[in-house]
């Protein structure tokens, strides 16, 4: 009987892609922590492109957001620190007015008879 390869395996090829392109991501990233060490420099093949010190790319991972994703992020945070806060059993009261303590009320009114009686 022939021996014949798991079919369910990746071939030797794509195992040597799949490595070699570990290894690529692997060098970039350990040449990226070099350049942050060197103050923020930046590599040939960016500068090559025109990236300067100071500049961030308008795409890519380090692109600045824009202000629509930025509010569009807020709301989402904020949503989901509501749902936090209600899971925890904190409810925000929106309609309630802010009422003074006892204590407050019997501290104002001892202010206001001495203010008086001067």
């Amino acid at each position: 009987m022939p021996s014949v390869k798991n079919p369910n395996a990746p071939s030797k090829n794509r195992l040597a892609a799949r490595a070699a392109k570990a290894r690529k991501t692997r060098q970039k990233a350990a040449a990226q922590g070099q350049l942050a060490r060197k103050g923020g420099a930046i590599a040939k093949a960016d500068a090559r492109r025109g990236a300067r010190p100071g500049l961030l790319p308008t795409s890519g991972p380090r692109a600045a957001i824009s202000s629509k994703r930025a509010r569009k992020d807020q709301k989402r945070l904020g949503h989901a620190l509501r749902r936090k806060m209600e899971a925890e059993g904190e409810v925000v009261m929106k309609d309630a007015t802010e009422t003074k303590d006892k204590g407050e009320k019997k501290e104002e009114a001892k202010a206001e008879e001495e203010m008086d009686v001067e």
